[in-house]
């Protein structure tokens, strides 16, 4: 008797009238063996499942492709504004050392350091001026290499 009332489910609604009070149904598990059954090679299944997994690899990719192409923007467009920050920096910079440079090369600043150092002027007889624009017909002369013969003494 408890195996019947086990399987009875009394909280689901029943679909006969409430007042009927037939015998009760018992359920009882089968084990059902299915090794002895062979799947059956279906090829419109299988045809249909490549091209879905085909159009969804397709997809991803695309996917992915446009996902590393805007990236790869983002990623660009911050390196580039880092190249054009240094740029200025070095463009400042560049600026800064010009006018150094022209201050360090003032003739009156290194006139002011050498009378400071207790140099003088020279004289106009220790000044030799060379001639240097070459006699028209005449070329300029380029140095020339000699020969040179090495013997090691031993």
């Amino acid at each position: 008797m408890s195996a019947a009332t086990n399987s009875l489910n009394l909280n689901a609604p029943c679909e006969q009238p409430s007042c009927w009070n037939g015998t009760p149904e018992v359920y009882f598990a089968k084990a059902i063996d299915n090794s002895r059954l062979v799947e059956v090679a279906d090829p419109t299944r299988a045809r249909e499942t490549r091209q879905f997994l085909l159009a969804i690899s397709l997809l991803f990719a695309i996917v992915m492709g446009y996902a590393w192409q805007h990236f790869k923007a983002i990623e660009y467009g911050y390196k580039i504004e880092t190249l054009k920050r240094e740029r200025d920096t070095m463009v400042d910079q560049n600026h800064a050392l010009r006018v150094e440079d022209s201050t360090l090369r003032s003739p009156e600043r290194i006139d002011q350091l050498a009378r400071a150092m207790g140099m003088q002027p020279p004289d106009a007889t220790q000044v030799l001026h060379l001639d240097v624009s070459v006699a028209e017909g005449a070329s300029a002369q380029v140095a020339t290499l000699n020969p040179v013969s090495v013997i090691s003494v031993q």
